[in-house]
């Protein structure tokens, strides 16, 4: 039953959203004045929504998030991605303030208990003029369910306000009304989450919308003139807050040492305050007696250059009417002048050629992520350079020594088109394929100076997060990056670091994993290795067989934690959206140091490789299967998507013959990654990305060796629909 003030509340909200509900719907929201964030807000669950309750709104596609709240007994961090405009997912990191990680203060002291979950929302039904959006979604998808529940909301935006209206299961359900699924079988009369409140990991398929009751919530969000994006939110909260985390202290958990302070009130009340586009702060009073407090920061990355204008154009060559008079004389001039040219805009030419009217140069290039871009760059250049008879370019291109693609260029085509700036148009009259790379198919060869050295300097970092030895353990690295180009494709790489600062001294929780330690040593690597370390030093040999085969051998310590001998092979056929390759190895596992010794575990290792890519949605499949670290076998399923900016964010999850029982904590082996290239910070262009990836938990089962260079990173170029795909950038 609800208490007194609450109907009244409630009666005055539902009056008002009657009377809003009467106005004009025609009538957009940027008829008022709101100059900017006008994206959708974050909830304290650390997802889009209203305050505690959740709504149908998305982020743009390609969109990254970070939210945190404190809503006491809970600190919520979330990492909130959006691959696309109808899918969000979020990973929750919670800090339950009313219990502990353990009883034994030698084993975790007094720090509290940490759980996480996955969420996901998915949009059913875009909105439209007379309909609202309408959305599904689901907490602690694969989480310990001590937060679980699910839902379906829908939003409807009329004026300046945003109405939300939904229904929830689990933790959503303090409405007393009957569950409507329990018609369909019993399974859905009842809610059984006590059993994994320790464990966890598992997908509770037959808890989702079942249990004996319902919930239904509803609020608005009301965006303030004048108030520079700030907005005022009103809500129903449905959340039955005795069935999430711990609130009944050690009645409900054995680690809990009080009870969750009692909702006395169902309507809760927020407001956003947006410091700039990105970044909200929010307050709220919600159950009635409780101040809750927080920020967030998003950016949409997905579009191209999404933060930063680019400010790195392409810079014609000086004096290029007398370039053009003089390589009319004669052709080794003229591939000078290509080397002249293109060297010093980091488009380094290996050889050149000509047949009649076709200007041959095969080139590589490290600045460019877009290779479309890096090409139509060559071609500007030679377009600069040559005299008229020079009537089409055939531009190769080579990495790692080995030849990627050939694309050839109509001169007069790629010139008018770049006025009236259609690079579509110029795909009509040019040529794509594959290409192998033989110099000695060239005349001009210029000199390379072989071995060459390649080396940085830069700050480094590495962490531990969540263990009961401490929420967070950190070492400040100085690292040093060496690369020795031996010939074209066979080089030496190694990557040393030496500790600035660490926190590492309380780290003291060992393995308790039945399966060989191949990852959860963790510890005694990180204790070990603080000084000074080797993280990688590997003399890597690429190849071809034929045209669309490609190859790699390895051997030296790959990673942190095992040195290998092996290599790698993949078809990749340039037309075809598909590859298939195969990879094994014998590795053996490093000393804790992290230098030139080993321990005595020896394991052969090994996979067959499958990859498709859905052309319009850059989505790629990438299914593993073959034998893991710890000498389990299974398949890894890997779902990633590539935006115009270069953003890649993808989901996996790996099933192996072990049991639960086996793999302990987490049942089995799942997590979220995402690379950023980082010239979306800078206006200049990089080729460089920098990511993050997180496992719910570190453990020894579905373990692969995290060699660097694989195929089909390194053959991204040798895919004709990677190309198409980046085609607009043919004259940036």
């Amino acid at each position: 039953m609800f208490m007194h003030a609450d109907r009244d509340a409630f009666f005055v909200v539902m009056v008002l959203i009657s009377v809003f509900l009467s106005l004009s719907t025609r009538a957009s929201i940027f008829d008022y004045i709101y100059p900017k964030s006008l994206y959708p807000s974050f909830s304290n669950s650390g997802t889009i929504g209203l305050i505690q309750m959740p709504n149908a709104r998305m982020l743009p596609a390609g969109s990254l998030a970070f939210s945190w709240s404190d809503s006491d007994p809970y600190q919520r961090g979330s990492v909130i991605g959006q691959p696309f405009d109808w899918f969000e997912a979020s990973y929750q990191y919670t800090d339950i303030n009313n219990a502990l990680y353990s009883l034994t203060p030698e084993f975790s002291g007094d720090q509290t208990y940490k759980d996480k979950g996955f969420d996901i929302k998915l949009r059913l039904i875009k909105e439209s003029e007379y309909f609202p959006a309408i959305a599904l979604g689901m907490k602690d998808l694969a989480g310990t369910n001590v937060f679980s529940a699910e839902y379906i909301a829908a939003s409807k935006m009329i004026r300046n306000i945003d109405f939300t209206l939904g229904v929830g299961w689990g933790t959503y359900s303090n409405n007393g009304m009957k569950n409507p699924f329990r018609y369909l079988g019993k399974v859905y009369e009842e809610r059984n989450v006590s059993e994994n409140i320790t464990q966890g990991g598992e997908f509770s398929v037959g808890n989702w919308f079942s249990g004996e009751e319902i919930g239904m919530f509803g609020g608005v969000e009301i965006f303030l003139p004048n108030l520079k994006g700030a907005r005022l939110k009103v809500e129903y909260d449905s959340t039955d807050y005795e069935k999430e985390g711990f609130p009944f202290g050690r009645k409900s958990f054995n680690f809990a040492f009080e009870s969750v302070r009692k909702q006395t009130s169902n309507i809760n009340f927020g407001f956003i305050y947006p410091v700039n586009d990105n970044f909200h702060l929010k307050a709220s009073y919600i159950k009635g007696n409780t101040l809750s407090f927080g920020f967030s920061l998003k950016a949409n990355l997905g579009k191209k250059n999404p933060l930063v204008k680019k400010k790195d154009p392409y810079k014609e060559v000086e004096n290029k009417e007398g370039f053009k008079i003089v390589t009319a004389r004669d052709d080794d001039l003229l591939f000078k002048a290509a080397l002249m040219n293109l060297n010093p805009r980091g488009l380094f030419l290996q050889t050149a050629d000509r047949e009649d009217e076709t200007l041959k140069v095969v080139y590589s290039q490290d600045k460019h992520k877009s290779w479309i871009r890096a090409t139509g760059r060559v071609a500007r250049v030679l377009d600069d350079i040559s005299p008229p008879e020079i009537r089409k370019f055939e531009i190769a291109n080579v990495n790692a020594g080995i030849g990627m693609n050939k694309i050839i260029l109509e001169r007069d085509e790629f010139k008018n088109n770049f006025f009236t700036s259609t690079p579509k148009l110029v795909v009509q009259k040019s040529k794509f394929s594959g290409y192998d790379y033989d110099k000695d198919n060239y005349v001009f060869q210029p000199v390379v100076k072989l071995p060459d050295l390649f080396w940085s300097v830069a700050p480094s970092f590495r962490a531990q997060l969540g263990g009961p030895d401490g929420f967070f353990f950190g070492n400040i690295r100085l690292a040093a990056k060496a690369e020795l180009a031996i010939t074209e494709s066979l080089s030496v790489k190694a990557n040393a670091s030496i500790g600035v600062a660490d926190n590492f001294d309380p780290l003291k929780l060992s393995s308790d994993s039945v399966l060989p330690h191949v990852r959860t040593d963790i510890v005694k690597y990180l204790k070990a290795s603080s000084d000074y370390s080797i993280d990688s030093l590997q003399l890597d040999k690429f190849f071809k067989l034929r045209t669309d085969i490609f190859g790699k051998l390895t051997i030296g310590y790959v990673e942190n934690m095992f040195g290998a001998i092996g290599g790698e092979f993949l078809w990749r056929p340039f037309n075809k959206n598909y590859a298939i390759g195969a990879e094994a190895w014998s590795a053996r596992q490093r000393d804790y140091e992290m230098m030139f010794d080993f321990l005595d575990y020896k394991v052969k290792t090994g996979f067959i490789n499958f990859y498709y890519k859905e052309p319009k949605t850059q989505i790629l499949f990438a299914l593993k299967g073959g034998r893991f670290l710890a000498r389990d076998s299974g398949f890894n399923f890997d779902f990633s998507r590539r935006f115009k900016s270069g953003l890649k964010m993808g989901v996996f999850f790996s099933l192996t013959d072990i049991s639960e029982y086996e793999f302990g904590e987490g049942s089995f082996d799942k997590g979220f990654y995402f690379y950023m290239p980082v010239d979306v910070f800078w206006s200049n262009y990089s080729k460089q990305s920098t990511g993050f990836g997180l496992r719910p938990l570190t453990r020894d089962g579905a373990a692969s060796l995290k060699h660097t260079f694989n195929l089909y990173g390194v053959t991204e170029q040798a895919e004709f629909n990677n190309l198409y795909r980046d085609w607009d950038d043919l004259y940036d």
